[in-house]
């Protein structure tokens, strides 16, 4: 089955995307694992009119409006491979025909686990990332919840109660400091070394605690948290760690394509210009993927741009 267009990724910028198509009188395939960044928060916070929703009930809502446009077909599935095709490929398997049937378009063809083969004009990644998290026992268990790593995302929520947040590099120092906002905090540096005097002076200014000992785990009922085990046999009571995990692609499809990437500050993104396609003609990228911010704000109006910029490449051409 041919599509307009097909959107890898079924969350927050796979559905802001998709609408725009849609909407545009297009015909868009939406191809989802349901198993978002996301799930492990119980909460979603400082979304525009969705403040302190679950995330899988804004999912499950937008992808029922998004349903209700007649162009646009859902599957659950995982796409497992994605590859670039000609025009005459394309469109044979399009007709199933031996003949040139549309003859005009060249295209992409996304295998899904179903064994189904999926052909579309455009593609639209936004597969998102997988979170890495440090080697600390406890870490996993609380993540979303009492481990975290954004404050504007669920610093709110534990404001006004100790924390923490583990160092993972130079830039950790001001990530404690923004933190600090919400509440008392500690930086704990987890054995590396100390910070560059200017950024102790600054952390000092902020009343920021600093802990140099190594970290040997997290202690409380998960998933709540009451502290922070040292090497040194100390145990620093706070209520929340908020901790910048690695991030790695959470899908292949990009690297399959022979997109390029650029090194973010956690890791790898996917390339896009100004109308978010990537080095690859007719793939364009949103979301967690292939922007520095990770926040559902921000996903959803990176997706509607993608959306609206992959309409206009079905029109003009690109």
């Amino acid at each position: 089955m041919r599509f307009d267009a097909l959107v890898i990724g079924g969350s927050v910028a796979g559905l802001s995307a998709a609408m725009q198509i849609a909407r545009a009188r297009r015909s868009v395939c939406m191809v989802d694992a349901c198993a978002p960044r996301n799930r492990f928060a119980a909460a979603s916070h400082g979304f525009f009119g969705q403040d302190c929703t679950r995330p899988q009930d804004m999912v499950a809502l937008a992808r029922s409006q998004l349903m209700a446009y007649p162009s646009v077909t859902f599957k659950a599935a995982s796409a497992l491979h994605a590859r670039a095709i000609g025009k005459a490929a394309l469109s044979r398997r399009a007709s199933g025909a031996g003949t040139d049937a549309a003859g005009t378009e060249e295209g992409f063809a996304v295998e899904l686990d179903s064994g189904e083969t999926l052909l579309a004009q455009k593609l639209l990644l936004a597969t998102g990332l997988r979170d890495e998290l440090p080697a600390i026992p406890g870490l996993s268990e609380r993540w979303g919840a009492t481990v975290l790593h954004c404050p504007y995302c669920h610093g709110y929520e534990v404001g006004g109660a100790p924390a923490g947040t583990l160092y993972a590099a130079p830039t950790s120092v001001h990530h404690a400091m923004l933190v600090g906002d919400w509440g008392p905090m500690t930086l704990f540096l987890n054995g590396h070394e100390a910070p560059e005097p200017q950024a102790l002076a600054q952390r000092a200014a902020r009343g920021i605690a600093v802990e140099p000992a190594r970290v040997l785990g997290l202690e409380g009922d998960a998933p709540a948290l009451s502290g922070v085990r040292l090497d040194d046999g100390r145990c620093v009571p706070i209520k929340a760690l908020f901790v910048p995990p690695r991030t790695h692609m959470a899908s292949p499809l990009a690297e399959q394509l022979g997109c390029a990437f650029d090194e973010g500050m956690s890791g790898p993104m996917i390339r896009v210009d100004a109308t978010q396609q990537t080095t690859v003609p007719g793939v364009f990228a949103a979301g967690d993927a292939a922007m520095p911010g990770h926040n559902a704000a921000l996903a959803a109006a990176n997706g509607v741009m993608a959306g609206v910029c992959l309409h206009k490449a079905l029109v003009f051409g690109t």
